[in-house]
């Protein structure tokens, strides 16, 4: 695994990356964003395939080499298609989840939500 700070390729590289790749074989015309929104919600079930029946802990998964490797690729796949589907849809992916983090840190003030895993209607 490596360090965030230690990857070469830049997000917009990677989203770069990803278009061509689409490109090359003429999916553009099947990348449509009601397609791109069910696929990111098709591959996030098949990544919850990887915990279904137990409840792993961080470390039980990645010591698994086979479970690491399964949530791997399926994260790929959902992360792969949300870039695909920013890019299709103009939308800067570190601009639209700084914003929500802003959004989720009015919601969820840290007096009244440390600790706590209740909805923010709910605090």
């Amino acid at each position: 695994m490596t360090n965030l700070e230690e990857h070469p390729m830049s997000i917009n590289e990677m989203i770069a990356e990803i278009n061509e790749f689409t490109k090359e074989r003429d999916w553009e015309k099947f990348h449509i964003p009601k397609n791109l929104a069910a696929s990111i919600s098709i591959e996030s079930a098949e990544l919850m395939e990887c915990f279904q029946w137990d409840s792993p802990t961080a470390a039980e998964i990645i010591e698994d080499e086979g479970r690491i490797d399964s949530v791997r690729a399926e994260l790929a796949d959902v992360m792969i298609y949300s870039f695909r589907l920013c890019s299709t849809l103009s939308l800067d992916p570190l601009e639209i989840m700084s914003e929500k983090l802003e959004e989720n840190r009015a919601r969820y003030p840290v007096e009244s939500s440390r600790g706590s895993s209740k909805k923010y209607d709910s605090l």
